[in-house]
């Protein structure tokens, strides 16, 4: 027993448990592994980062995310840069985030590259968390053109999120634009998005949307007149 009267971790029981199916057993394992020192740690975990189960990769880049070494960052980045699998990506994007700025330029690089839904839609919440604002551009104005609605609708909300930042004329034109969009839903999420700017554009723009054939949008709009109106 160890001094801190906390039995010893036994890592191959750990190994074990992270390589197998129970989801319970995978959770306890990755919170005591995170208990163990990095340069302990992260050598089990790069060791099942080279299974071919998708289900094991994903867990060691879960585990990955709770030791903040410069090996960890590595394995990290290139799980983004080789792995196929969008459930592994996803889960690496939102480990490596926790790096700080210096992963922004590999999420970017991801979703610039990547098709699908589930990475792309997991990057974008995790850079309106930033002050990198010409890089959520960048993807929103990506996300936006993207075949997939729901990538569309996380894009259009994204814009919204910029409309007050430096970058934020150019996001308000793409918003305008989107106000016209043949798809109502496209439409319902623009008007949701201009609420956080009131200006003659926007203004005339939230107008025009409550005249809209689809009452969703018309609804939308009026939500955010009264908003404004109550400022």
């Amino acid at each position: 027993m160890s001094e801190n009267n906390e039995l010893p971790i036994d890592l191959e029981q750990i190994d074990r448990d992270l390589r197998g199916r129970a989801i319970d057993k995978q959770k306890a394992a990755l919170d005591r592994l995170a208990k163990v020192p990095a340069d302990i740690a992260v050598p089990l975990l790069a060791d099942i980062l080279t299974s071919s189960d998708f289900m094991q990769r994903r867990i060691a880049v879960m585990g990955l995310g709770n030791h903040q070494v410069e090996e960890s960052f590595q394995l990290l980045a290139n799980v983004i840069t080789n792995d196929l699998d969008p459930n592994v990506m996803g889960e690496a994007a939102n480990a490596i985030a926790d790096f700080g700025d210096r992963a922004i330029p590999l999420l970017v690089t991801l979703f610039q590259n990547t098709d699908s839904w589930l990475v792309r839609q997991s990057i974008i919440p995790i850079l309106m968390d930033t002050n990198c604002h010409a890089e959520l551009l960048t993807i929103s104005e990506i996300a936006i053109a993207d075949e997939t609605q729901s990538v569309k609708e996380v894009g259009i909300l994204a814009l919204g999120h910029l409309l007050t930042s430096p970058v934020g004329d150019r996001a308000l034109s793409f918003l305008l634009e989107l106000c016209k969009d043949p798809n109502w839903r496209n439409r319902w999420r623009a008007a949701i998005a201009l609420q956080s700017l009131q200006n003659p554009a926007t203004k005339a723009a939230i107008a025009q949307l409550q005249q809209d054939e689809n009452f969703r949008v018309v609804a939308a709009a009026l939500e955010v007149a009264n908003h404004w109106a109550s400022q």
